[in-house]
Protein backbone atom coordinates (compact mmCIF):
# COMPACT_ATOMS: atom_id res chain seq x y z
CA UNK A 1 0.00 0.00 0.00
CA UNK A 2 1.52 3.52 -0.66
CA UNK A 3 0.02 6.48 0.41
CA UNK A 4 1.16 9.55 -1.24
CA UNK A 5 1.55 12.09 0.91
CA UNK A 6 2.26 15.27 -1.42
CA UNK A 7 5.22 16.72 -0.37
CA UNK A 8 6.18 19.03 -3.32
CA UNK A 9 9.34 21.81 -2.00
CA UNK A 10 11.29 23.75 -3.75
CA UNK A 11 14.32 25.63 -2.38
CA UNK A 12 13.01 29.48 -1.64
CA UNK A 13 15.26 32.74 -1.90
CA UNK A 14 14.09 35.23 0.19
CA UNK A 15 15.37 38.47 -0.24
CA UNK A 16 14.92 40.98 3.11
CA UNK A 17 11.00 41.58 1.66
CA UNK A 18 10.53 37.58 1.38
CA UNK A 19 10.57 37.32 -2.38
CA UNK A 20 10.58 34.12 -3.64
CA UNK A 21 12.18 31.85 -6.72
CA UNK A 22 11.84 28.06 -7.39
CA UNK A 23 15.21 26.17 -8.19
CA UNK A 24 14.07 23.38 -10.82
CA UNK A 25 17.04 21.01 -10.12
CA UNK A 26 15.24 20.10 -7.01
CA UNK A 27 13.76 17.03 -6.86
CA UNK A 28 10.34 17.27 -5.57
CA UNK A 29 9.40 14.58 -2.18
CA UNK A 30 6.09 13.11 -3.20
CA UNK A 31 5.46 9.53 -1.94
CA UNK A 32 5.35 7.30 1.81
CA UNK A 33 5.62 4.22 1.24
CA UNK A 34 4.22 1.53 3.73
CA UNK A 35 4.82 -1.67 1.79
CA UNK A 36 5.52 -4.77 4.08
CA UNK A 37 9.31 -5.24 3.53
CA UNK A 38 9.84 -9.42 3.26
CA UNK A 39 12.17 -11.14 5.44
CA UNK A 40 15.07 -11.62 3.12
CA UNK A 41 14.82 -7.56 2.01
CA UNK A 42 14.79 -6.57 5.70
CA UNK A 43 17.69 -9.58 6.54
CA UNK A 44 19.57 -8.14 3.98
CA UNK A 45 18.90 -4.38 4.83
CA UNK A 46 19.89 -5.24 7.91
CA UNK A 47 23.35 -6.75 7.38
CA UNK A 48 23.89 -3.83 5.44
CA UNK A 49 23.22 -1.18 8.36
CA UNK A 50 24.77 -3.33 10.59
CA UNK A 51 28.41 -2.94 9.08
CA UNK A 52 27.91 0.59 8.29
CA UNK A 53 26.99 1.22 11.92
CA UNK A 54 29.94 -0.97 13.47
CA UNK A 55 32.11 0.70 11.16
CA UNK A 56 31.13 4.54 11.52
CA UNK A 57 30.29 4.16 15.87
CA UNK A 58 32.60 1.26 17.28
CA UNK A 59 33.02 0.53 20.64
CA UNK A 60 32.65 4.38 21.64
CA UNK A 61 29.01 4.16 21.44
CA UNK A 62 27.03 4.65 23.92
CA UNK A 63 23.37 5.21 23.33
CA UNK A 64 20.75 4.37 20.96
CA UNK A 65 19.96 3.56 17.37
CA UNK A 66 16.86 2.63 15.30
CA UNK A 67 16.54 2.50 11.09
CA UNK A 68 13.61 2.50 9.68
CA UNK A 69 12.11 1.84 6.33
CA UNK A 70 8.35 1.80 4.94
CA UNK A 71 7.18 2.36 8.41
CA UNK A 72 9.40 -0.95 10.10
CA UNK A 73 12.13 -0.89 12.07
CA UNK A 74 14.38 -2.70 10.10
CA UNK A 75 18.00 -2.25 13.02
CA UNK A 76 18.02 -1.38 16.13
CA UNK A 77 20.80 -1.91 18.73
CA UNK A 78 21.80 -0.44 22.51
CA UNK A 79 24.87 0.08 23.82
CA UNK A 80 26.29 1.27 27.08
CA UNK A 81 25.25 2.90 30.43
CA UNK A 82 22.49 5.14 31.72
CA UNK A 83 24.38 5.54 34.41
CA UNK A 84 28.20 4.24 34.72
CA UNK A 85 28.12 4.75 38.80
CA UNK A 86 25.29 1.86 39.51
CA UNK A 87 26.14 -0.19 35.88
CA UNK A 88 22.64 0.39 34.55
CA UNK A 89 22.32 -0.51 31.06
CA UNK A 90 20.85 1.44 28.06
CA UNK A 91 17.56 -0.65 26.87
CA UNK A 92 15.52 -0.25 24.50
CA UNK A 93 12.79 1.97 27.31
CA UNK A 94 16.02 3.89 28.25
CA UNK A 95 15.07 7.86 27.76
CA UNK A 96 18.00 10.00 26.74
CA UNK A 97 18.15 13.91 26.06
CA UNK A 98 17.22 14.58 22.67
CA UNK A 99 19.04 17.86 22.80
CA UNK A 100 17.73 20.00 19.78
CA UNK A 101 15.59 17.77 17.85
CA UNK A 102 13.59 18.75 20.84
CA UNK A 103 12.82 21.71 18.32
CA UNK A 104 11.23 19.51 16.44
CA UNK A 105 8.23 18.82 18.62
CA UNK A 106 7.82 22.54 19.90
CA UNK A 107 7.31 23.87 15.82
CA UNK A 108 4.85 20.89 15.37
CA UNK A 109 2.79 21.77 18.41
CA UNK A 110 2.79 25.36 17.89
CA UNK A 111 1.95 24.42 13.90
CA UNK A 112 -0.96 22.38 15.35
CA UNK A 113 -1.95 25.50 17.66
CA UNK A 114 -1.89 27.64 14.01
CA UNK A 115 -4.25 24.23 12.17
CA UNK A 116 -6.44 25.13 15.42
CA UNK A 117 -6.49 28.92 14.69
CA UNK A 118 -5.45 29.44 18.13
CA UNK A 119 -1.95 31.26 17.37
CA UNK A 120 -1.29 33.38 14.04
CA UNK A 121 1.97 33.17 12.52
CA UNK A 122 1.96 36.12 11.03
CA UNK A 123 1.64 37.82 14.38
CA UNK A 124 3.91 39.51 16.53
CA UNK A 125 5.12 37.72 19.65
CA UNK A 126 3.82 40.56 21.59
CA UNK A 127 0.46 39.48 20.86
CA UNK A 128 1.22 36.54 22.79
CA UNK A 129 3.50 37.92 25.50
CA UNK A 130 2.88 41.54 25.69
CA UNK A 131 5.95 42.93 27.17
CA UNK A 132 8.57 41.38 24.63
CA UNK A 133 10.95 44.09 24.07
CA UNK A 134 11.56 43.18 20.38
CA UNK A 135 8.04 44.24 18.31
CA UNK A 136 8.51 43.23 15.12
CA UNK A 137 9.46 39.80 15.52
CA UNK A 138 6.41 37.12 14.78
CA UNK A 139 6.32 33.92 15.50
CA UNK A 140 7.28 32.55 12.06
CA UNK A 141 10.45 34.45 12.66
CA UNK A 142 11.31 32.59 15.60
CA UNK A 143 9.92 28.84 14.06
CA UNK A 144 12.66 29.54 11.46
CA UNK A 145 15.49 31.61 13.32
CA UNK A 146 15.11 34.63 11.43
CA UNK A 147 14.20 36.67 14.18
CA UNK A 148 17.80 37.92 15.10
CA UNK A 149 17.31 37.56 19.09
CA UNK A 150 19.87 37.06 20.81
CA UNK A 151 21.24 33.57 22.51
CA UNK A 152 20.07 33.14 26.15
CA UNK A 153 23.18 31.04 26.72
CA UNK A 154 25.32 34.27 25.75
CA UNK A 155 23.40 37.09 27.65
CA UNK A 156 22.49 35.06 30.89
CA UNK A 157 26.58 33.99 31.36
CA UNK A 158 27.93 35.97 34.16
CA UNK A 159 31.37 35.36 32.41
CA UNK A 160 31.31 35.95 28.48
CA UNK A 161 34.55 35.51 26.49
CA UNK A 162 35.81 36.38 22.92
CA UNK A 163 37.92 34.52 20.49
CA UNK A 164 41.70 36.22 20.04
CA UNK A 165 44.86 35.59 18.12
CA UNK A 166 47.95 35.67 20.21
CA UNK A 167 50.98 34.31 20.20
CA UNK A 168 52.12 31.12 22.24
CA UNK A 169 55.76 30.80 23.91
CA UNK A 170 57.18 29.30 20.82
CA UNK A 171 55.74 32.50 18.73
CA UNK A 172 52.93 30.74 16.33
CA UNK A 173 49.69 32.06 16.44
CA UNK A 174 46.94 30.35 18.22
CA UNK A 175 43.10 30.95 19.35
CA UNK A 176 42.64 31.52 23.02
CA UNK A 177 39.67 33.39 24.76
CA UNK A 178 39.82 36.17 26.54
CA UNK A 179 37.37 37.32 29.51
CA UNK A 180 35.89 40.45 28.66
CA UNK A 181 33.08 40.55 31.22
CA UNK A 182 32.51 38.71 34.68
CA UNK A 183 29.17 40.52 35.32
CA UNK A 184 26.98 39.46 38.78
CA UNK A 185 24.59 36.38 37.81
CA UNK A 186 21.06 37.51 36.87
CA UNK A 187 20.03 35.05 39.79
CA UNK A 188 21.50 32.28 41.60
CA UNK A 189 19.87 28.56 41.00
CA UNK A 190 18.60 27.01 38.05
CA UNK A 191 17.40 29.28 35.48
CA UNK A 192 13.94 28.95 33.53
CA UNK A 193 11.82 30.09 30.70
CA UNK A 194 10.38 32.91 32.69
CA UNK A 195 13.65 34.27 33.76
CA UNK A 196 14.78 34.10 29.84
CA UNK A 197 11.82 36.49 29.52
CA UNK A 198 12.05 38.20 32.10
CA UNK A 199 15.55 38.84 31.23
CA UNK A 200 14.75 40.14 27.97
CA UNK A 201 11.74 42.84 29.21
CA UNK A 202 14.19 43.95 31.85
CA UNK A 203 17.96 44.79 30.30
CA UNK A 204 16.75 44.22 26.27
CA UNK A 205 20.24 42.50 25.16
CA UNK A 206 21.31 43.40 21.88
CA UNK A 207 20.16 41.64 19.03
CA UNK A 208 22.37 39.62 16.77
CA UNK A 209 20.79 41.10 13.52
CA UNK A 210 16.97 43.02 12.93
CA UNK A 211 14.50 40.82 12.25
CA UNK A 212 13.70 38.96 8.81
CA UNK A 213 16.93 39.45 7.52
CA UNK A 214 19.02 36.55 7.91
CA UNK A 215 19.09 33.17 9.44
CA UNK A 216 20.70 33.23 12.84
CA UNK A 217 20.38 30.02 14.57
CA UNK A 218 19.42 30.55 18.05
CA UNK A 219 17.92 28.28 21.01
CA UNK A 220 16.10 31.79 22.06
CA UNK A 221 13.54 31.85 19.62
CA UNK A 222 12.33 28.45 20.62
CA UNK A 223 12.32 28.89 24.70
CA UNK A 224 10.16 32.11 23.57
CA UNK A 225 7.69 29.58 21.56
CA UNK A 226 7.59 27.16 24.19
CA UNK A 227 6.19 30.12 26.55
CA UNK A 228 3.54 31.21 23.60
CA UNK A 229 2.15 27.90 23.76
CA UNK A 230 2.04 27.86 28.29
CA UNK A 231 0.31 31.28 27.35
CA UNK A 232 -2.44 29.86 24.70
CA UNK A 233 -3.37 26.62 26.27
CA UNK A 234 -2.87 27.85 30.27
CA UNK A 235 -1.03 24.63 30.54
CA UNK A 236 3.04 24.56 31.55
CA UNK A 237 4.64 23.25 28.58
CA UNK A 238 5.88 19.71 29.73
CA UNK A 239 2.34 18.77 30.52
CA UNK A 240 0.65 20.32 27.33
CA UNK A 241 3.90 18.15 25.27
CA UNK A 242 2.45 15.03 27.67
CA UNK A 243 -1.09 15.30 27.06
CA UNK A 244 -1.47 16.80 23.16
CA UNK A 245 1.36 14.52 21.77
CA UNK A 246 3.43 12.02 23.97
CA UNK A 247 0.32 10.41 25.25
CA UNK A 248 -1.93 9.77 21.74
CA UNK A 249 1.21 8.75 20.43
CA UNK A 250 2.01 5.89 22.35
CA UNK A 251 5.02 7.59 22.96
CA UNK A 252 5.11 5.97 26.33
CA UNK A 253 8.86 6.97 27.06
CA UNK A 254 9.29 10.37 26.25
CA UNK A 255 8.60 13.37 28.50
CA UNK A 256 10.58 16.91 28.84
CA UNK A 257 12.75 17.17 31.58
CA UNK A 258 12.09 20.73 34.19
CA UNK A 259 12.67 21.60 37.46
CA UNK A 260 10.38 19.00 38.96
CA UNK A 261 12.31 15.99 38.13
CA UNK A 262 15.90 17.17 39.57
CA UNK A 263 16.03 14.17 41.51
CA UNK A 264 15.44 11.82 38.98
CA UNK A 265 18.37 13.97 36.37
CA UNK A 266 20.48 10.99 34.67
CA UNK A 267 24.12 12.56 33.36
CA UNK A 268 25.14 12.26 30.08
CA UNK A 269 29.44 11.69 29.86
CA UNK A 270 32.25 13.26 28.15
CA UNK A 271 34.20 11.10 26.30
CA UNK A 272 36.70 10.65 28.92
CA UNK A 273 33.33 9.08 30.57
CA UNK A 274 33.19 12.01 32.95
CA UNK A 275 29.64 12.84 34.04
CA UNK A 276 27.97 16.07 33.23
CA UNK A 277 26.32 17.50 36.19
CA UNK A 278 23.26 19.66 36.51
CA UNK A 279 23.74 22.89 35.89
CA UNK A 280 21.96 26.33 35.59
CA UNK A 281 20.28 25.74 31.74
CA UNK A 282 19.40 22.52 32.39
CA UNK A 283 15.44 23.54 33.23
CA UNK A 284 15.15 25.34 29.96
CA UNK A 285 12.83 23.87 27.58
CA UNK A 286 11.44 24.46 24.29
CA UNK A 287 15.00 24.11 22.98
CA UNK A 288 15.78 21.26 24.26
CA UNK A 289 14.93 19.03 27.17
CA UNK A 290 13.30 16.35 25.35
CA UNK A 291 14.07 12.71 26.79
CA UNK A 292 13.18 10.05 24.30
CA UNK A 293 13.81 6.96 23.21
CA UNK A 294 14.82 5.73 19.72
CA UNK A 295 12.17 3.48 19.25
CA UNK A 296 9.00 6.56 20.76
CA UNK A 297 11.08 8.75 18.15
CA UNK A 298 10.23 6.06 15.47
CA UNK A 299 6.97 6.88 16.16
CA UNK A 300 7.35 10.28 16.22
CA UNK A 301 8.89 10.17 12.68
CA UNK A 302 5.63 7.91 11.86
CA UNK A 303 3.24 10.03 13.10
CA UNK A 304 4.74 12.60 10.49
CA UNK A 305 5.12 10.76 7.59
CA UNK A 306 1.69 9.40 7.73
CA UNK A 307 0.15 12.51 8.24
CA UNK A 308 -1.75 11.79 11.37
CA UNK A 309 -0.63 14.61 13.52
CA UNK A 310 -0.66 17.68 11.10
CA UNK A 311 -1.90 18.13 8.30
CA UNK A 312 -0.06 17.34 4.90
CA UNK A 313 -0.26 20.63 3.67
CA UNK A 314 1.25 21.90 7.07
CA UNK A 315 3.72 19.71 6.86
CA UNK A 316 4.68 20.76 3.73
CA UNK A 317 4.69 24.42 4.76
CA UNK A 318 7.06 23.08 7.45
CA UNK A 319 9.48 21.70 5.33
CA UNK A 320 9.63 24.50 2.60
CA UNK A 321 12.82 26.42 3.30
CA UNK A 322 12.55 29.84 4.71
CA UNK A 323 16.06 31.59 3.85
CA UNK A 324 18.73 31.39 1.21
CA UNK A 325 20.25 28.19 0.47
CA UNK A 326 24.01 28.12 2.01
CA UNK A 327 27.21 27.14 -0.05
CA UNK A 328 26.70 23.74 1.47
CA UNK A 329 22.65 23.19 0.66
CA UNK A 330 21.48 23.52 3.84
CA UNK A 331 18.17 25.29 5.10
CA UNK A 332 15.72 25.64 7.92
CA UNK A 333 12.12 25.37 7.71
CA UNK A 334 9.76 25.38 10.64
CA UNK A 335 11.55 23.48 13.41
CA UNK A 336 13.56 21.42 10.11
CA UNK A 337 16.93 21.71 9.25
CA UNK A 338 17.41 20.60 5.51
CA UNK A 339 19.86 19.59 2.57
CA UNK A 340 19.07 20.51 -0.60
CA UNK A 341 21.65 19.16 -2.99
CA UNK A 342 20.68 19.93 -6.89
CA UNK A 343 19.53 16.87 -8.38
CA UNK A 344 19.03 14.78 -5.18
CA UNK A 345 16.34 13.82 -2.88
CA UNK A 346 15.77 16.57 -0.19
CA UNK A 347 16.72 15.06 3.02
CA UNK A 348 14.60 16.60 6.55
CA UNK A 349 16.09 16.25 9.71
CA UNK A 350 17.68 17.47 12.78
CA UNK A 351 20.97 16.96 15.14
CA UNK A 352 21.33 17.97 18.78
CA UNK A 353 24.07 18.32 21.01
CA UNK A 354 23.92 19.46 24.67
CA UNK A 355 26.45 18.42 27.27
CA UNK A 356 27.81 14.75 26.44
CA UNK A 357 24.60 14.10 24.68
CA UNK A 358 24.99 13.66 20.61
CA UNK A 359 21.48 12.59 18.53
CA UNK A 360 20.65 12.42 14.80
CA UNK A 361 17.06 12.11 13.28
CA UNK A 362 17.80 11.86 9.97
CA UNK A 363 14.46 11.84 7.78
CA UNK A 364 14.98 10.14 3.79
CA UNK A 365 11.00 11.22 3.02
CA UNK A 366 11.06 9.73 -0.84
CA UNK A 367 13.29 6.49 0.24
CA UNK A 368 10.08 6.51 3.11
CA UNK A 369 13.56 5.58 5.66
CA UNK A 370 14.55 7.57 8.98
CA UNK A 371 18.17 6.83 10.73
CA UNK A 372 17.72 7.85 14.40
CA UNK A 373 20.51 7.69 16.94
CA UNK A 374 20.84 9.09 20.61
CA UNK A 375 23.65 8.97 22.31
CA UNK A 376 24.40 10.03 26.18
CA UNK A 377 28.40 9.99 25.62
CA UNK A 378 30.03 12.64 23.76
CA UNK A 379 31.44 11.01 20.28
CA UNK A 380 31.23 13.36 17.03
CA UNK A 381 31.28 10.42 14.63
CA UNK A 382 27.62 10.21 15.80
CA UNK A 383 26.99 12.88 13.08
CA UNK A 384 28.40 10.73 10.67
CA UNK A 385 25.56 8.49 11.29
CA UNK A 386 23.49 10.00 7.60
CA UNK A 387 26.21 8.05 5.87
CA UNK A 388 23.96 5.08 6.66
CA UNK A 389 21.77 6.42 4.09
CA UNK A 390 23.47 4.80 1.47
CA UNK A 391 22.21 1.53 2.18
CA UNK A 392 18.86 2.62 0.89
CA UNK A 393 19.75 5.48 -1.91
CA UNK A 394 22.51 3.09 -3.42
CA UNK A 395 24.65 6.03 -3.37
CA UNK A 396 27.89 6.90 -1.19
CA UNK A 397 27.00 9.68 1.22
CA UNK A 398 29.70 12.72 1.49
CA UNK A 399 27.72 15.31 2.66
CA UNK A 400 27.68 16.10 6.27
CA UNK A 401 24.78 17.42 8.67
CA UNK A 402 24.82 20.60 10.44
CA UNK A 403 25.11 19.87 13.96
Amino acid sequence: MVVRIALLFGIFFLSCACGTSQDPNIKPIVTFHKDTLSADNKAILAGQIKEKYEKLLGKQFSGEIVVAKNGQIIFEDYKGFLNVSTKTPISPSTPLHLASISKTFTAMAALKLWEQKKLDLKASVANYLPNFPYKEVTIEQLLSHRSGLPDYTRFLESRQYEMVVTKNKRGRLVKRLKLIANKAAYRTGLYNNNDVLSYMIERHPAPQAQPNRVFKYCNTNYVILALIIEKITGQDFPTYMAETVFKPLKMSNTYIFNAKMIDSYAPSYDVRMRPYKIEKYDCIYGDKNVYSTARDMFLWDLALSEGSFLSNTTLEMAYEPKSPLSKDFHNYGFGWRMLLKPNEDKIIYHNGWWHGNNTVFTRLLSNSATIIIIGNRFNKTIYKGKEISSVFTGKQDTTALVE
